[in-house]
Order: C-alpha cells, then structure tokens, then sequence
C-alpha cells in the first residue's frame, strides 16, 4: 500500500515533563501507517524553521516517510500544549494557534496532485484545510478524512460526499447520535464510515452493516495518539484484505500499545527556550 497524508503537524509540548514530541493527525497517520507495514508513507504539510520544526523533519526522515514535497517556511512550527489527567486522557491546554500553518495554507500545484495521485490512499483532516481540494483529489486517489470532534450538517455536506473513509470522535455522543451520524455520512457518499468513543469502543459501518469494536484494555500512560494509530492500522488492514472485523481489531490492539508510551510515536526531547 502506498498512503500519503497531507496536512496537519505540531509538536505536543508536555510542559511538566518539559519535552516536546512530533505530533498532528496527518503526521501521525504517515508514521504510524508506515510503522504498520505500508510499502511507502509520505507526508505533504507546512513545518516552520524552529527547533520544533527541525525535530519534526529529522524524525520523519528517521521513519522513513517521503517527504520530498515538504514545505518550509519562516516561523514557529504548529505547537499544542498538553497536559494529563489522572486517567492518562490528554488534555490541550493552549497551543500557538498552529504556527506558520495558520498565517499560510497549503496550495497543491500540478506537481503535487500527480505525486498524490501516485499513491493508493490519501488521508487528511478537519485541522489540515484540504477541503477545497477533495472533488479534484477525489477523482484520482481514495480518500480518508478524520473529522475529529469538528462537524456541522454543512459541513459534512461539504465532505462525506468527496470521501472513502470517514472517522469521528464521539466520546460525548450517545449511541443514538453516533447510529445517526453514521447514516447521515453514508447517506453523503461515504462508504466507510466510524465512531471512536474513548473507553466504549468503536461504532463503524461498512455500507450500513453495523461493527462494535471494544477497547483492548491495557495500563494507560497517555491517551495521545491512540486515536490516530487505530486510523492507522484500520486503513492499512482493511486496504490488505477488506476484512472489517479483523482491521478492527488490529486498530484497537494498535491503539491499546500507544497508550502505553507518551506522545503519539515517541521521540520525546526537551524543549529549547
């Protein structure tokens, strides 16, 4: 399989701890993927020209992820600063406002959009402000969006239709609201459709054949990232054998490990000024 993620990245900044670690849904998505066997990883987003941003460029290489149209700019790179509740659970308790990220979008030339096309899935998301670019991309590449806990009816108007693989968190949802938000995806155009809700498991459906996945339990360290890596190892299971129960499982055992380590990947370093 080969996976390209386009958009968001960040350092999360433990301030107690007093390191930072290379983070963002995109990012994770590309590392953790190729982590979880995918023959090529590649990575399309704005990083700054700080510490963070180097740290950020020099664990992708590290990884192995292309990042051969990487973009480079002046300024601070994307931080969120996190902090841990008793239960492990991450908690966002400030952040830069996305660094250079906020003041620059990401604008795909020809170039790119031959390179994506290259790939057999793209995933990207709510932070990474693709969606102008989905019905072009659409064409060309299948396509994986998490939403996370950012929706409105419009707004999925605008998505669900230009999407393969749609993922929310609804950790606050009801059972009721995640059955309903699932129809209302598939009802779009998406085909793939899940709801993660925290130490409930998972609600996914395939075409409006309904899936629960349970949580794998495991000593919890840090909830960061675990999102991301169930994302991760689902699509790439699923991509190998269509089979949703076992890509379930997988994403839920994969998502159990990484709350066992803090940061989403690890490559924790202490942070400079």
């Amino acid at each position: 399989m080969r996976l390209i993620a386009i958009g968001d990245n960040v350092v999360d900044y433990y301030k107690d701890r007093g390191e930072i670690f290379p983070g963002g849904n995109a990012l994770n998505v590309a590392v953790l993927g190729k982590r979880y066997q995918a023959a090529v990883s590649s990575y399309i987003g704005i990083i700054g020209n700080d510490q963070a941003a180097e740290h950020v460029k020099q664990t992708l290489l590290l990884e192995n992820i292309d990042i051969s149209r990487l973009r480079q700019a002046f300024g601070p790179n994307g931080e969120a600063i996190v902090s841990l509740n008793t239960d492990g659970d991450r908690v966002f308790v400030g952040s830069n406002a996305g660094g250079v990220q906020a003041y620059m979008g990401l604008r795909l030339n020809q170039q790119d959009k031959e390179y994506i096309a290259s790939h057999d899935l793209l995933h990207t998301s709510v932070y990474s402000n693709l969606e102008h670019e989905l019905p072009e991309l659409h064409q060309k590449i299948a396509i994986s969006f998490d939403f996370s806990n950012r929706w409105t009816d419009s707004y999925l108007q605008r998505v669900c239709p230009y999407i393969d693989y749609g993922f929310f968190s609804g950790s606050d949802l009801t059972e009721d609201e995640c059955l309903q938000l699932i129809q209302q995806a598939h009802q779009l155009g998406t085909k793939v459709v899940g709801v993660t809700r925290g130490a409930l498991g998972a609600l996914f459906s395939e075409e409006g054949k309904l899936y629960r996945q349970q949580v794998v339990e495991t000593e919890v360290v840090d909830t960061l990232g675990a999102g991301d890596s169930f994302i991760a190892m689902f699509l790439i299971k699923y991509h190998q054998n269509g089979e949703m129960e076992d890509a379930l499982q997988q994403a839920s055992l994969a998502a159990s490990k990484t709350c066992g380590h803090y940061g989403a990947f690890g490559y924790g370093v202490p942070k400079v000024g």
